[in-house]
């Protein structure tokens, strides 16, 4: 009765364990499944638990990568300033959860850009809907940073994740 339920604890405590690991593309984290917000916020709704597992799972599988940017993007509706600073409010905020999650804050670092970098036209819902999201980029590999880029990647820092 003893092992069934430490095993059933285990089981519990290493959930991040099971999540699927992403791929990388390009410096940047590929996965299964979108970070989502409550629109308009930067209120994480409740499934983007799976994607974020699987980010933490990664950064915990790979050490030597020493800074992950949150990078915060939204589609070109309304005026850019309130853009942008939803793109570093949402950044911020998937940062905090993954801190909440185990991760060490020096580790992260949260950026938003507002609606300058789309990939996919703002004209149609479907559009939209691609541009407005998270990306995972890695910044630095064992303190050195990658890409020939500074390691805010040219957004706007949101601010010291570890505060």
């Amino acid at each position: 009765m003893k092992k069934i339920s430490l095993l059933f604890i285990a089981f519990f405590l290493c959930n991040a364990c099971m999540a699927q690991l992403p791929t990388i593309e390009n410096n940047g984290l590929v996965l299964s499944k979108p970070v989502v917000f409550e629109t308009g916020t930067a209120v994480l709704k409740p499934e983007s638990d799976e994607a974020l597992l699987s980010v933490k799972a990664f950064l915990q599988a790979k050490e030597y990568v020493s800074l992950l940017r949150i990078e915060g993007h939204v589609a070109s509706d309304g005026n850019e300033s309130d853009n942008q600073s939803l793109t570093q409010k949402r950044a911020m905020a998937v940062c905090k959860w993954l801190i909440k999650n185990g991760i060490d804050c020096k580790r992260l670092l949260a950026v938003g850009f507002g609606s300058n970098k789309p990939v996919a036209d703002n004209s149609s819902p479907g559009g939209k809907a691609l541009n407005n999201r998270i990306e995972f980029k890695i910044a630095e590999l064992r303190g050195h940073a990658i890409g020939g880029m500074p390691v805010d990647g040219g957004g706007k820092v949101a601010g010291d994740c570890c505060n």
